[in-house]
């Protein structure tokens, strides 16, 4: 079986929307395909096979204060928009082909962080309308959004608990795992700035305040993991050759236009390695 890992990021997400573009053009599929924020987001597009939707949407919209802004922020709660981000966009405005994504062979999975306890949880995404606040709940930033509740649990994006979820891939079955990054392989991450922010609005969560607290670590072991098992050729890795000048709000086009490059380029360079290691 083979698995794909999307890793989350905001608007650095851009980077694997050129690289799920080159995978529908080249109709490179997977048995499990798992994302985290982002990666969830435009898991969507790719699943439905709609290639340049992803890139669409990071950037058509920039404009809109009901996309992304302090004043939505302010206004719900929420620095991403709810009802724009999650209904607008996908019901009326670039319609995400639900039809299309039924019909998928992949089983579609994303991240999300159960604030209770403090761990990741991995729902299955069977319907992209009627399963949209798990996909919310995945891309729901700490601190500039607020907690989706699902059955009367509280959850928030699945990057404080599990951001590169390559254990969960290959538990689940899958022995030909691909990663997208959106960071560099030199990157790692660094303890949380906002702690103390984030100590304060969550007090009545200890289990979510100490998943924060240690993510950094969490996130570094992963990537030392998928490191050590990339070198062994058990795993194929995309990831940007270079920082990406992005940042999570990114609201300037030309550089998320690049970004986007960038993962289509980085596809295109790994396709026949990629379709190697797949059919080996």
């Amino acid at each position: 079986m083979k698995g794909l890992v999307l890793e989350g990021g905001g608007l650095r997400g851009v980077f694997t929307a050129g690289v799920i573009d080159v995978f529908l053009e080249k109709g490179i599929e997977f048995d499990t395909v798992t994302g985290v924020s982002a990666g969830a987001c435009h898991s969507c597009s790719y699943l439905a096979k709609q290639r340049g939707r992803a890139l669409s949407v990071c950037i058509d919209y920039l404009d809109n204060p009901e996309y992304c802004s302090f004043r939505s922020l302010v206004k719900t709660g929420n620095m991403f928009g709810e009802q724009f981000v999650f209904h607008d966009i996908p019901e009326k405005l670039y319609p995400v082909d639900n039809e299309e994504f039924k019909k998928s062979r992949s089983s579609f999975y994303v991240s999300v962080t159960d604030c209770v306890t403090g761990k990741a949880y991995y729902p299955k995404i069977n319907d992209l309308f009627e399963d949209v606040e798990w996909i919310r709940a995945s891309s729901s930033l700490p601190l500039v959004s607020k907690f989706v509740y699902i059955n009367g649990k509280p959850y928030l994006d699945g990057g404080i608990a599990d951001s590169v979820p390559i254990e969960f891939s290959i538990n689940s079955g899958n022995d030909k795992n691909v990663v997208v990054l959106t960071r560099d392989r030199s990157y790692r991450k660094k303890p949380e700035k906002m702690f103390a922010a984030m100590r304060l609005k969550y007090s009545r969560y200890p289990e979510l305040l100490d998943a924060i607290k240690h993510r950094h670590e969490k996130y570094n072991d992963a990537l030392d993991l998928i490191c050590k098992l990339e070198k062994e050729g058990k795993i194929f890795v995309i990831a940007p050759e270079v920082p990406l000048a992005i940042g999570r709000t990114e609201k300037n086009k030309e550089k998320l236009e690049l970004g986007y490059k960038l993962g289509r380029k980085a596809a295109l360079v790994n396709m026949k390695a990629l379709k190697d290691y797949l059919e080996g």
